[in-house]
């Protein structure tokens, strides 16, 4: 059987329904974007799932809790404006790429050095957030009912 050169270089695909394993750091996280103590108590017990979907080069990427739900909807390539609404509200401008295996977003506006990657490694989602030093990494596994 051969197989086509572009599929050996192409990255593992993100798509699907991840349900979280680890959160390491995820208060510190939140504490450097100054989010409020009573919402960091709340969001530190929350069992993320991440829903990730492709259409060519666009990404919706949904992250959905029992206590609040958040979406993200971009081009690769293409710089955009995102709202973080729901988690530290602030108005960033976002470009996410393509880095080997990665996908990596630079968010700029507000603060600087933020944004996140996210890649799959050993059939688990790993996505590293980070803001001003603080970093946060998050493993998902992908939901056995699919």
């Amino acid at each position: 059987m051969t197989r086509n050169r572009s599929a050996i270089n192409r990255p593992a695909s993100l798509c699907g329904t991840w349900d979280i394993i680890s959160n390491v750091n995820f208060e510190g996280y939140m504490i450097a974007l100054d989010i409020n103590p009573n919402i960091r108590k709340i969001a530190v017990r929350l069992k993320l799932r991440k829903m990730v979907e492709q259409r060519g080069d666009q990404f919706i990427i949904k992250t959905l809790s029992t206590f609040r739900n958040y979406t993200v909807s971009f081009r690769v390539g293409q710089e955009f404006e995102e709202w973080t609404q729901g988690l530290d509200n602030r108005h960033v401008k976002s470009l996410v790429s393509w880095e080997g295996n990665k996908l990596v977003c630079v968010q700029t506006g507000g603060k600087k050095n933020r944004g996140w990657t996210h890649w799959v490694e050993d059939d688990k989602l790993h996505l590293e957030l980070y803001y001003e030093g603080e970093l946060c990494r998050q493993v998902f596994k992908k939901n056995v009912s699919e």
